[in-house]
């Protein structure tokens, strides 16, 4: 079964949001180090230092094991085809993710839980957020809808469920939809 018109958006969001930096329509080693520059100097974190050093490491752990497995045709680049192939692969079994997915997933978390005190509330999913380009206030109201309205905060184990939703499910009202900031895929 093909992969519906809305899960592709989704997916597509996150390729050309977060992974494709240089916006060359296709993902690379290039667009890996454009991001690792970005976060750490959106958090802080000068070239020299551990958590600059931790940055750089995962991420580039997280692209070896991404091209590893999605780019098909090898050639360096991962294509939206070969993006939504992977994470259509993914979506029939959630509980099986490589290695590279865990890792990015939880990279995600640790970013936004800038307190690092083990949860992400609403001003430091905002914060994270908005760096990428979508409004405060769409950030806001994303926060509400995945953290169910009544949470002032989403723990680690929550987030997982809530990335497994992202990522696999067709359902426009999954609370997971909404984890990176976006509110609509229209």
């Amino acid at each position: 079964m093909p992969i519906s018109a809305f899960r592709k958006k989704k997916l597509l969001y996150v390729f050309n949001v977060f992974f494709d930096v240089n916006q060359s329509g296709t993902i690379e080693k290039k667009d890996f180090e454009l991001a690792i520059e970005r976060i750490c100097r959106m958090r802080g974190w000068s070239p020299g230092t551990a958590k600059h050093q931790e940055t750089r490491e995962l991420l580039l752990k997280v692209w070896d094991g991404l091209r590893h497995r999605a780019d098909a045709n090898r050639d360096g680049q991962v294509s939206h085809e070969e993006w939504c192939s992977m994470w259509d692969e993914y979506a029939r079994d959630t509980d099986r993710a490589l290695e590279w997915q865990h890792s990015y997933m939880n990279f995600m978390f640790d970013l936004e839980d800038t307190s690092g005190d083990g949860c992400i509330d609403e001003e430091e999913f905002t914060t994270v957020c908005s760096s990428y380009g979508i409004s405060p206030e769409e950030c806001s109201v994303a926060f509400r809808k995945f953290s169910g309205g009544k949470s002032k905060e989403v723990s680690r184990e929550a987030f997982e469920e809530l990335w497994k939703d992202y990522f696999a499910s067709e359902d426009p009202d999954a609370p997971g939809n909404f984890i990176f900031g976006k509110t609509s895929f229209n």
